[in-house]
């Protein structure tokens, strides 16, 4: 175990729960640690903004940094809790394997997912990450992030199969297309063998938050199955929105 990782969480512990800041010799002293010890993970702490040093005092304090994170962690808890029911009503309905996922940067990470019960199927792992513009989660987020980040990312898109879209212009077209029509489409562009479709959820804000989708081998997903894959996703998406308490059945781009 990192004994600096430890002693440095237990700081931000103690301060979390403290009704007071404290200053270096209390936080020392509470924890049975050397000062010069403690004043280097300070140091450390203040820089990265977990904790805050008032000027006057010379005391420290948790930073609102701490609430922002457990915030994080919490909606995507509260998430699944709302996607759950709509989801296993998905799977009933497709019979393919239904995704939710949130945005990281311009990765999704897979937060929640139920198995196809077909005997081939996409397989992906909770907690795994792909390129968002490579997935159809991913770009059901992507289309609604403001112009300026879709102009830029457009001039940095690489490829991981033969059929990812990284023409910036294609790109920039295919991101209004998903703000038009609710959905997106993914074609073998992080898999070669498997497709998907996926529409965005939107909370009380009218944010962006997550994604719906559906995935399985390509075999499964002709034009002539997406066309009835597309109004149930759009659809379910829509309801774990509501749950969230969106107003609107599409997030308003700005």
């Amino acid at each position: 175990m990192n004994n600096t990782l430890v002693k440095g969480l237990s700081i931000i512990e103690l301060l979390a729960h403290s009704e007071k800041a404290l200053g270096l010799t209390e936080i020392a002293a509470a924890l049975d640690l050397a000062k010069s010890n403690v004043h280097r993970l300070l140091q450390a702490l203040t820089d990265t903004h977990y904790i805050v040093r008032d000027e006057r005092s010379g005391r420290y304090m948790a930073a609102i940094k701490l609430w922002e994170l457990g915030s994080a962690v919490l909606s995507k808890l509260d998430l699944r809790l709302h996607a759950e029911q709509v989801m296993d009503q998905l799977l009933a309905q497709t019979r393919e394997t239904v995704h939710l996922s949130v945005l990281d940067g311009e990765e999704v990470v897979y937060v929640h997912k139920l198995d196809s019960p077909n005997p081939v199927r996409a397989y992906t792992q909770i907690g795994g990450r792909a390129k968002a513009h490579c997935v159809a989660t991913g770009k059901a987020m992507l289309a609604f992030r403001p112009p300026a980040t879709l102009e830029r990312l457009a001039q940095s898109l690489e490829p991981s199969t033969a059929t990812t879209v990284v023409d910036p212009a294609r790109f920039l077209q295919e991101m209004a297309r998903i703000r038009i029509q609710g959905f997106a489409v993914n074609k073998g562009e992080w898999n070669e063998n498997v497709y998907g479709i996926a529409s965005p959820v939107t909370d009380v804000s009218g944010n962006v938050v997550a994604a719906l989708g559906l995935s399985g081998p390509k075999e499964r997903f002709k034009p002539a199955q997406l066309k009835v894959f597309s109004p149930l996703i759009v659809e379910a998406a829509a309801q774990i929105s509501k749950r969230l308490g969106a107003r609107a059945a599409l997030p308003a781009w700005r």
